[in-house]
């Protein structure tokens, strides 16, 4: 059974809700992103989903697009990152989804960055650019590799998108609390939110997880009451980015992670 599907398996068994945390690879860099993905691996979090930078994101906000151009400085490459996977993968075995711009992939070439990552042990992906509509053959290689191909729905998203969307993804559906790019907010989640997400899971026997904004535990309890899970990327990053004292970074990160996934756990 493939690592994503297992994962969502096995909290379903033990009652429990995911939490996926994003972290941008090689921000600072490759050597310091193989020991955050362990604390964060550590601390709970249930899939980890690494950001392949790119100079001109879609879907990314400040925080995220500062981080992709800090790894970019250090010569973090997408190959690079396919490495990376293989060499976590001797000591994890932690679903991992890589987050992309098709435009990287485009330049490695479709086949041949299908065929690396899953060599590697890539178990997903996302790329927010490449739109539902243009995916069809990315998508059925993807699918004959055994590689996830994650889609995203938003609150904009019609009915009918919607019931394409759960019949094209695989792994997961991400779901985007709020329309607009990536970033830390605050306050409670959007109004009708509740009522979107159950019109989601009736199409769709797949896990929903809920991403973009949920900047802390509290969002993160509500979020889950709705949902499967929750993706929780731009405070993590922030936090990255503020503590250049590798130890104290490390530290601050790991209980961010820690709390998040108890507060999953009491949203459910």
């Amino acid at each position: 059974m493939k690592r994503i599907s297992k994962c969502f398996d096995a909290l379903r068994s033990k009652n429990e809700k995911a939490l996926v945390a994003f972290i941008t690879a090689g921000d600072p860099d490759l050597a310091a992103t193989r020991d955050l993905f362990k604390v964060v691996e550590e601390n709970g979090a249930d899939i980890i989903e690494l950001g392949v930078p790119f100079s001109d994101p879609l879907a990314d906000g400040p925080v995220i697009q500062a981080a992709s151009q800090r790894s970019l400085k250090s010569g973090t490459t997408l190959k690079k990152i396919i490495h990376l996977v293989q060499d976590i993968r001797q000591t994890s075995q932690l679903p991992i989804v890589l987050m992309t711009s098709f435009n990287p992939v485009f330049v490695y070439g479709q086949d041949q960055f299908i065929n690396d990552a899953v060599q590697a042990g890539v178990d997903g992906v996302i790329v927010p650019d490449l739109p539902l509509e243009e995916a069809g053959d990315f998508n059925a290689l993807a699918d004959s590799k055994g590689l996830d191909m994650i889609f995203l729905l938003a609150p904009t998203s019609t009915p009918e998108r919607v019931d394409r969307t759960a019949r094209q993804s695989k792994g997961f559906i991400y779901y985007i609390s709020v329309t607009g790019v990536t970033g830390v907010r605050g306050g409670p989640l959007a109004d009708g939110l509740g009522a979107k997400m159950k019109r989601v899971k009736q199409a769709t026997s797949l896990p929903v997880l809920i991403g973009f904004g949920i900047s802390g535990p509290e969002q993160a309890r509500q979020a889950s009451k709705i949902s499967d899970g929750v993706i929780v990327g731009s405070a993590l990053v922030k936090i990255i980015a503020q503590y250049q004292d590798a130890e104290e970074r490390n530290t601050r990160l790991g209980a961010l992670v820690k709390e998040m996934k108890q507060a999953v756990q009491n949203g459910h």
